[in-house]
């Protein structure tokens, strides 16, 4: 067994673990390529994340979708290439509206070159996306469209809140679908598409990367809380201190409603914080600390746990192959990852 970095895969073959590692290198020359500008500051801000690193998810599910199909096809890696460059626009985008300071370890684009540097160096990496896709065909501009719209939807429902009466937990999954779900599915919509695999097993990649994508975006949720700046690359409680309701918030509002007039000490104090200004220093830290060992974070933990068991399950009618392996491994890396 190896193991396959960025993200930490295990993979037991050694022909699935070539081609992962140079189509996972394609890409990173396809980044560099796309970020590239003849104005050197617009490359400089285009090429900030991409040189911080990174996980690199979307792409690696392209690259073991691809696995059912043409591997070597011409249109995988461009594509892998395209759901990157689309995530780090987003990123770009996330970090102006969070006001965060840190991102992948490095201070994010907004806190160095400032808020209308950011946005705009994210609409320059959409713009070459949107280039990349043009070159792919008309179903791979449609398929793409379809996804950047729940993505903004989800962004806004977000932002927005629940309307009156709507469960905030449920709100908060559609957030994620639409947030998250929607272009980790492409990833492995994509990987099956542009390798020419059969109609069925893209279809079970695109839902194997809904259920995928959202269990990756939950423990981020339990992440943003329980790991420190070391291991996530992020500031710890970045979401607490926006006063973003993520998974494990929700879970202690709802638990604190159930527990009536038995609520404990701490639960109000708790609550009482996170209905205050947690951009505080010291309230933050103490609202953080109280999350930490809340049940709350086990229910959290429970959720994302159910959600890679439900995409582990999805991909039993695929081919018996060393990528369906790698892909049921991928849920276990996916919510037992430490950054």
């Amino acid at each position: 067994m190896t193991v396959v970095e960025p993200f930490g895969l295990s993979v037991w073959d050694e022909a699935l673990e070539a081609d992962i590692r140079s189509g996972l290198a394609a890409v990173e020359e396809g980044l560099l390529e796309a970020t590239k500008s003849d104005v050197p500051f617009i490359t400089d801000a285009a090429r900030h994340l991409v040189d911080a690193g990174g996980k690199r998810f979307r792409p690696l599910l392209v690259m073991l979708g691809a696995q059912f199909g043409d591997p070597h096809a011409p249109g995988v890696v461009p594509a892998a290439v395209v759901v990157e460059l689309t995530h780090l626009a987003t990123l770009y985008h996330d970090d102006v509206m969070d006001e965060a300071d840190v991102r992948r370890g490095v201070p994010s684009t907004n806190a160095r070159w400032g808020n209308s540097v950011a946005v705009l160096t994210g609409d320059f990496l959409f713009s070459r996306a949107s280039h990349l896709l043009a070159d792919l065909g008309p179903e791979a501009v449609r398929v793409q469209a379809e996804a950047f719209e729940r993505l903004v939807t989800g962004q806004i429902m977000e932002t927005v809140g629940p309307r009156g009466g709507h469960d905030p937990l449920d709100h908060y999954m559609e957030v994620v679908a639409g947030k998250s779900s929607s272009l980790v599915a492409v990833s492995g919509r994509f990987g099956g598409m542009m390798s020419g695999a059969d109609d069925s097993v893209v279809r079970t990649l695109s839902t194997f990367g809904e259920r995928i994508g959202a269990a990756f975006q939950l423990a981020d949720d339990i992440l943003d809380i329980a790991s420190d700046s070391h291991e996530s690359g992020k500031t710890p409680g970045t979401d607490l201190r926006e006063g973003i309701s993520t998974l494990p918030v929700l879970h202690v509002r709802r638990w604190y409603q159930q527990s009536g007039g038995s609520a404990s000490a701490e639960d109000r104090r708790l609550v009482e914080l996170l209905d205050s200004d947690l951009t505080d220093d010291v309230r933050h830290a103490e609202a953080l600390e109280l999350m930490r060992r809340h049940p709350a974070m086990d229910l959290a933990r429970r959720d994302t746990l159910d959600l890679a068991r439900q995409a582990r399950a999805l991909l039993e009618p695929l081919p018996d192959n060393p990528a369906k392996y790698a892909l049921a491994g991928l849920c276990d890396a996916v919510v037992h990852r430490t950054g």
